[in-house]
């Protein structure tokens, strides 16, 4: 989407028309609806955390700041509610344990087009063994092309710890698609 075109819709969206939030959420679902399948690995908590996403960006629309990109805007809400989400969830998990002996499902990643367009399914697989902090890390820096110091930005910790996530993350994503075809195996030591 043109950029020029984004602000228009963004000027409608503080004016509170409904219908360029509904262009807006067209736009940028599918980029963000694949960042958060990443990070969280539930469908029904998916839904609920995009759900809070854009519930998240009408309301705070009066504090975006014209000048800096809209997609880091974007993201940082994203990251924000994944972080929200998880904090949510741990809480919720502390009670139900307190209850009773808790059994761990198996992730679903249950829906194949988002994670494979532009990756394919020995990448996700490994991607989904990743620490949660790893994981956003990695998402960031190859799927939305954030440079480290960016990343530092949006997820509000010091450039180091990213870089050090970021290492580790790598690391663990080599040492799990170590049988790549030799090709491959380059194009991801290129990061």
């Amino acid at each position: 989407m043109e950029s020029e075109y984004m602000y228009q819709l963004l000027t409608k969206m503080k004016d509170g028309d409904q219908q360029a939030f509904h262009t807006m959420y067209d736009a940028t679902y599918q980029d963000v609806y694949r960042t958060v399948t990443f990070l969280v690995d539930h469908q029904q908590d998916r839904e609920d955390v995009m759900n809070e996403i854009y519930m998240q960006m009408w309301t705070s629309l009066a504090n975006y700041d014209t000048s800096r990109p809209f997609h880091f805007w974007l993201h940082g809400l994203v990251i924000r509610q994944v972080q929200r989400f998880r904090v949510k969830s741990w809480r919720r998990f502390r009670i139900f344990e307190r209850i009773c002996s808790f059994s761990r499902e198996e992730p679903h990643w249950d829906q194949p087009s988002v994670l494979t367009s532009g990756t394919n399914d020995m990448i996700s697989q490994a991607i989904k063994k990743l620490t949660d902090k790893q994981r956003t890390v990695i998402i960031l820096r190859f799927f939305h092309d954030y440079t480290l110091e960016e990343t530092a930005t949006l997820l509000d910790i010091p450039l180091g710890t990213v870089k050090s996530r970021y290492h580790a993350g790598l690391q663990a994503l080599r040492k799990n698609i170590w049988n790549l075809p030799p090709e491959r195996m380059e194009k991801i030591n290129d990061y």
